[in-house]
């Protein structure tokens, strides 16, 4: 038979009905409130691709190197179109049409697809296939049709190889589910999704559950005590919008949320306690812990999706320990006469590795100690092994404070004369907090890179001002997502195109302009991998030209006193369109490729033509500007007096890049020792500048947001939610303590409304 009903499936037919389907059918033989549903299986794939004589040429097209993004490309699509043109054989056709009419007449339906590697314990590749909401009649064949496509999307293709799975080996199967229309709606972790602690996480929203899952909405967020049924903490959020089905269309719509609703709890107490104890069911039936998709329907609850957590008990070796190794037993009682600006909190331990050029990365091992004078792109993969950074130069936002914040190693900048008073071996402890550097060695100074910055709890503080994350390098994509942030704030390009040791047009010219653009390609996926569908928003290349000159090829760079008030950012790129242009290529690969959650920033704008000749050049590279989420960064005085000519030019965000913001305003070096003490994010006129562009952006529709290092202190926190800010985006370790901020400063303000 084409298809199985859900009272015919159990746990153990993952090869048959994939793993979607099969925990719908084990919930269902469970007793569990499942809506009724068939599903055509995999057998019936594999046999519609072998049966139409299609099979050998599908696998032959899908047989590249997926890591080559052109090749990955043009397999993908020459699959979805080969499956697509394929008539479906009449038999078939008829089967699940027959099947359909047994749901009732015309009955809206959702079209999920259910592939064979998918919902594992171990590999769980949520979102990877399509699904297909309130689909009634003739349309659910090419719905199903569709569904076996989206195998091949260049994501999926991508996921696969990535996690060994041979293409001839996986099938998928469709599940046609009668859609409830749903009055409220979410999702609900049966236990801790880190430690695995009997707690249960809902989140909930009024309408379909679509909303809560694309993130289009902040759902109220419940923490409930399993044994007990002592809700822990609760959040009640303001739900503009839910998704409904149109009664005219039959598609799923956004709609706004009846005012008198939007800040009402989504669940009653009663509803809490069944969601309790039906997690607390389902968790014992499987004997692990599930993340649960559900809905209610008039009183009624429903469950739509079950799966296993994959986030519990992953090996601490596998995200970034940083310790002392044997330094741990080493102590020495000598006192250096060394001390800085603590960059990364936490303490390390290990032998200090004197760095003077590049050519000596090599002998910086495990646990080591980097002591440079600064620390440039090209550190990157030694700065990961080390378990410390100590730089003579540099301030807090220094490369090497950067870069070790977002990797989590605790770090020392500005120490001044650590190259000359340490010498090369010695044992030392560091404390990236208070900026000092000790002799010997910690047995305490250990910890871990990731686990530190994941929240003790998994609920985030439920906020309007949505709270994101600033990622410098993709090497930091895991320890970013652990936050909980909401998305990526700011990914900066230039730390992937400087690591390549040579200037784009030196790389280009030796390697070939698609090698530059999967360079960029391939950096800017592994975040959008790790936050996906949270927005990644992603800054074209910003680096000035002192950066640049200490590259292969930039002895042709030009000589600047003051390379940050010279040849940079939005500048150059339209001053070398021709480089640029491969950029933009990256940026319209990633989209073709279904990373529709990648946004593109524009970096130190002046005016409306700066804004005006670079979406020329994206429209040119095939970039939908309507479509696509495209906006620009405020740093300086002159961005943000004309950000009225900027909004006209149909930009859907602006982003404040206070570092430079305060330095052109203000008149200061942020680099220069000199005039630090002058150098001051919460001056009376970045405010007035601050201030004025939000309220222009909120008169234009227009998103705001602050991805400067500004981002992470509560002063300001304080001052953009009283303004109306639409998002901040803080550093990596200082994500949590953002959003409770945000959460005060907001319930204040309501609290101030209605008294």
């Amino acid at each position: 038979m084409a298809v199985l009903w859900l009272d015919d499936i159990r746990g153990d037919d993952l090869e048959t009905v994939g793993g979607k389907a099969a925990s719908l059918g084990e919930m269902t033989s469970a007793g569990l409130p499942v809506p009724p549903a068939f599903v055509v299986t995999a057998d019936t794939y594999r046999s519609f691709i072998e049966a139409t004589g299609i099979e050998d040429e599908l696998f032959e097209l899908v047989d590249i190197e997926t890591e080559d993004s052109a090749a990955l490309a043009e397999a993908a699509d020459a699959a979805q179109e080969l499956i697509r043109e394929t008539p479906m054989p009449e038999e078939l056709h008829e089967e699940i049409l027959g099947a359909y009419g047994e749901l009732g007449d015309d009955v809206p339906v959702a079209v999920r697809s259910s592939a064979t590697a998918e919902d594992l314990p171990d590999a769980s590749f949520a979102g990877q296939q399509e699904t297909f909401l309130n689909v009634t009649g003739e349309e659910l064949v090419d719905k199903v049709r569709e569904c076996w496509a989206s195998l091949f999307t260049q994501r999926a293709l991508y996921y696969r190889q990535e996690q060994g799975f041979a293409e001839e080996v996986v099938d998928i199967a469709v599940v046609v589910q009668q859609m409830v229309d749903a009055d409220k709606s979410g999702v609900m972790f049966t236990s801790h999704p880190s430690t695995g602690a009997p707690v249960v996480t809902i989140e909930a929203a009024w309408g379909l559950g679509e909303a809560v899952v694309s993130g289009a909405v902040t759902p109220d967020n419940y923490v409930v005590d399993r044994n007990t049924g002592d809700v822990q903490d609760k959040t009640v959020a303001e739900k503009k919008v839910m998704h409904v089905r149109d009664e005219e269309s039959g598609e799923t719509v956004e709609r706004e949320v009846p005012a008198d609703k939007q800040s009402e709890q989504v669940l009653s107490d009663a509803e809490l306690e069944e969601l309790r104890e039906t997690g607390e069911m389902i968790e014992e039936y499987y004997g692990t812990p599930q993340d649960v998709e559900w809905a209610i329907y008039d009183d009624e609850l429903y469950l739509l999706q079950s799966r296993p957590i994959t986030t519990i008990s992953e090996e601490a070796a596998e995200s970034g320990v940083a310790d002392g190794g044997a330094a741990a037993v080493q102590s020495d009682d000598e006192e250096i006469p060394v001390s800085g600006l603590g960059a990364t909190p936490g303490r390390a331990s290990g032998e200090a590795k004197i760095i003077y050029d590049l050519d000596q990365l090599d002998k910086i091992g495990e646990g080591d100690i980097i002591v440079a004078e600064m620390t440039t792109p090209d550190m990157v993969p030694a700065m990961k092994r080390a378990a410390g950074i100590v730089t003579d130069e540099g301030g807090t936002t220094s490369h090497a404070a950067i870069v070790s914040r977002e990797l989590g190693v605790p770090a020392v900048v500005g120490a001044e004369t650590a190259t000359q008073q340490l010498e090369d071996g010695q044992y030392i402890t560091i404390d990236g907090e208070k900026g000092s550097v000790e002799a010997g060695a910690d047995e305490t100074a250990d910890h871990d890179a990731v686990e530190e910055v994941r929240p003790d709890t998994p609920v985030t503080p439920m906020t309007a001002t949505r709270v994101k994350v600033n990622v410098s390098i993709p090497n930091a994509a895991e320890r970013a997502a652990a936050t909980g942030a909401d998305g990526v704030g700011l990914l900066r390009i230039e730390h992937m195109i400087l690591s390549l040791g040579k200037t784009p047009e030196r790389y280009i010219e030796e390697n070939g302009k698609e090698a530059y653009i999967d360079q960029i390609v391939d950096g800017v996926r592994s975040v959008a991998d790790e936050f996906y569908p949270r927005p990644v928003r992603a800054r074209t290349l910003d680096a000035p030209t002192d950066e640049f000159r200490q590259l292969e090829g930039g002895e042709d760079e030009p000589e600047e006193h003051n390379p940050m008030l010279g040849y940079r950012g939005i500048r150059r790129s339209l001053d070398r369109p021709e480089v640029f242009k491969y950029e933009l290529e990256a940026f319209r690969k990633l989209y073709e490729m279904g990373y529709d959650n990648v946004e593109i920033m524009l970096p130190l704008v002046n005016d409306s033509e700066d804004v005006l000749q670079a979406k020329q050049l994206m429209e040119e590279a095939g970039i939908d500007t309507e479509k696509r989420s495209w906006g620009v960064m405020v740093e300086t005085p002159a961005a943000a007096l004309g950000i009225e000519e900027m909004a006209e030019t149909g930009i859907d965000f602006a982003s404040f890049g206070t570092n430079d913001l305060t330095q052109y305003t203000l008149a200061v070096d942020r680099n220069n020792e000199n005039v630090a003490d002058r150098y001051d994010a919460m001056h009376p006129s970045i405010l007035e500048l601050i201030g004025q562009t939000i309220e222009t952006c909120r008169e234009h529709d227009i998103e705001t947001s602050i991805c400067g290092q500004a981002g992470s202190e509560n002063e300001m926190v304080r001052f953009l939610v009283n303004e109306g800010v639409t998002s901040i985006s803080a550093n990596i370790d200082a994500v949590r303590d953002v959003q409770h901020e945000v959460k005060r400063v907001e319930q204040r303000l309501l609290l101030d409304s209605v008294r």
